[in-house]
Order: structure tokens, then sequence, then C-alpha cells
């Protein structure tokens, strides 16, 4: 039953959401830590996201195209159990990442006129390392370290913006470091398992280069912190070869402000980003069909903000999905998973400084993942 358990979480999670709440892309999952034994796995996951909409009629209300990227996210990990009560675990991710870009706009011909040429990146990979203390096969707490690297890039255009229309700055790569820890209990016999884990925030000291509002580009620091995150995983058996599982993540985007220097003295203090703290629900159940073959389906859920005013760099405002997913164990050292998932977006209105600019409604994206598991 505990390998059949395993299998089934790791469907949903090659599978993947589509989407999360705030910058999410990975949601930070440690769930390696409960494989049996000595274990490696790699896993590949490519999403198509469609977000569109038009700007309001009081612009011209041209379609602004689709102003989401398609994106490829991968992980490794790796796990090693050195005795009965001790283990290791080192996990390589993509936490978090954005790919928006409006483009530019053409009176009469197409295009977003309050915010063509508008562009966000950021590319973030982490590093971290984990051990798991095992008291008694129901009690267990983990806790490691993780190295972050994260690099981004704005361009502000369109005459939403108005005298900020021509600002760009680029964020150069930086590593910094924090912490989680967490705790489990579970009861093997019926596959049960709560696990939760706290992720601490991570401050970052970027060197920026910032041009468009002064006559020469500038060079500064810019401090940005990303968010605090609690994880909530939950398993059990509710029938012979049949298991209900929850996760749970809230992650604390209030934190998040990016106003390097000479944004920062041009606006009064004001931020690039306007993200909503995240909640995100997953609820599924698993089948296992034979020794070999196992499947799932899940509901996910992310919650959107107190309204639908969002950031342009940010336009979409809550989620639903649903992911099919299947494992099979090819021999005793290798499982194969993978699946699909569909998401359906929140409607928004993108919105700079108080005024509201476009609609973005009617969006969705595809996500597909695959993860190949090696036991040793």
């Amino acid at each position: 039953m505990n390998r059949f358990a395993t299998a089934v979480v790791a469907t949903i999670i090659g599978a993947g959401t589509a989407t999360a709440g705030g910058l999410d892309r990975s949601g930070q999952n440690i769930n390696i830590l409960f494989e049996e034994g000595t274990y490696a796995e790699l896993s590949f996951g490519y999403v198509a996201p469609t977000v569109d909409g038009n700007d309001l009629a009081a612009f011209r209300g041209q379609a602004t195209g689709d102003v989401a990227g398609n994106f490829i996210r991968a992980g490794l990990g790796y796990k090693q159990q050195i005795n009965d009560q001790l283990s290791f675990a080192l996990i390589v991710d993509q936490p978090y990442g954005a790919d928006i870009a409006y483009a530019p706009g053409v009176p009469g011909v197409g295009g977003s006129l309050t915010l063509g040429g508008t562009r966000a990146t950021l590319n973030a990979t982490a590093l971290t390392g984990l051990v798991r203390y095992e008291f008694t096969d129901r009690f267990s707490v983990h806790g490691g370290i993780r190295a972050q690297t994260i690099n981004a890039a704005v361009d502000l255009r369109g005459g939403g913006y108005g005298p900020l229309g021509t600002y760009s700055v680029t964020l150069d790569g930086d590593t910094a470091f924090g912490f989680q820890v967490g705790g489990a209990y579970e009861i093997p016999e019926i596959a049960l398992r709560l696990a939760v884990t706290y992720f601490s925030e991570i401050d970052h000291e970027f060197q920026s280069v910032e041009t468009g509002l002064t006559p020469v580009a500038v060079n500064g620091i810019t401090e940005v912190t990303t968010p605090e995150a609690i994880n909530i995983d939950f398993q059990t058996g509710i029938a012979k070869d049949t298991l209900a599982f929850a996760s749970f993540r809230y992650a604390d985007y209030g934190v998040v402000r990016v106003s390097p220097p000479v944004f920062n003295g041009a606006t009064g203090g004001a931020s690039l980003t306007n993200i909503d703290t995240a909640r995100d629900l997953s609820i599924g159940v698993g089948r296992r069909f034979s020794d070999q073959l196992s499947a799932s389906v899940a509901l996910n859920f992310s919650d959107g903000g107190s309204d639908n005013l969002v950031s342009p760099l940010g336009p979409t405002d809550g989620s639903i999905g649903i992911t099919l997913a299947g494992s099979y164990q090819v021999t005793d050292q290798i499982k194969l998973s993978g699946g699909i998932n569909y998401t359906k977006f929140g409607d928004s209105i993108p919105t700079v400084g108080g005024n509201q600019l476009a609609n973005i409604d009617d969006n969705s994206a595809v996500g597909v993942g695959f993860r190949i598991g090696y036991s040793f």
C-alpha cells in the first residue's frame, strides 16, 4: 500500500497544475522524502496558457493578443536512506516564474494601446537539501536549507503607464538562502500521512539597471523578498487499492515588493508588483488497478483576490482545474508517471494607478508532465 500511495501522489505532482497562485510553479513539494529506500527521479512539464482580452472601450477596445508565454518545468531529486531512522534528500526545482508580454499596439490594427510592449520575465532555480528523522514508524521531523537563484526583467510600455511608459529594469541573477522545517504523522497500515512543512522567506539583493526615467542608465541595488509558505499534505487509504489525498499551500506574497531605486523615487515608493496571497488546494482520489498500474484524478483550486483588479504583470485572478494522471511500475526499480492538466483562469481587469485598462477573460491553460523514478 505504501508504494502504491507514493506512486499515486507522484502522478499528480508529475502532471502538475497549469498554474498556481502568485508566481508559484513547482509548489516546493518534498514528497521524495517519503519514498521507500534509496530513490532518484527526473521530471519534466510543459504548460501552454492562453491569456488574452481587450482594452476597455474607452481605449478603443483593441485585442491584446495572447500575453502569457508557454514554459517548461524541470526538476530532479535524490533520496538516500542512511539507516532505519535517518534519510536525506537533494531536490532541484524551479519554484517561481513569469513570462508576460503584451504585443505593441497599432491603432486600427491590433495589440493593446494601453499596455502594448509591457513585458515581465522571471526565472528561478532552487537547490534544497533535506534531512528526515523518524522517531517511530508514525512520527518524523524534517528540515533543511534552500539555495535560490533568481533573475528578472520588466519593461513598462503603453499609454496606461503615462510618464512611466518608457521605464525598464533588469535584475541580475542573485543567490540567497532560506530554510524549511516540518513534521509528519503516519499510519502505514492504511497509508495515512499528514505532513506539514514551513518554508522561510528569502531575502535577495539584486544588482539592478534602470533606464527610461533618467538621461542615462542607473545601476543600483534592489532588495526583494520571496514569500514564506506552508504546505500541508494529507493522504489515506479509503478502501482496498483506493487512496484519497489532499494538499494545501499558503504563500504570503504580500511581502513581495519590487521597487528599484529610480522607480521608487519617481512613484513615491510604489512596487512594480501587486500579488495576492496565494491559497492553493488540490483534492483527489487514486486507484490501483494492478501491481503495476495506478491512476488518479484531482481537482485544483487557486484563490483569487478580494476583487478582480490585477497588475498587468500578473493578469489572471484565481483558477480551477482538473488533473488526470497515471503511474506504471515498469520493473521493481523503474516507475513511470505522467498526466495532463486543464485549468480555467478567473477573469481579471489589469489596473495601473487605480485606472482600469483592459478586460482579460475566458482564458485557460493546458499542462502535461512526465516523471521517471528509479529505486536502488
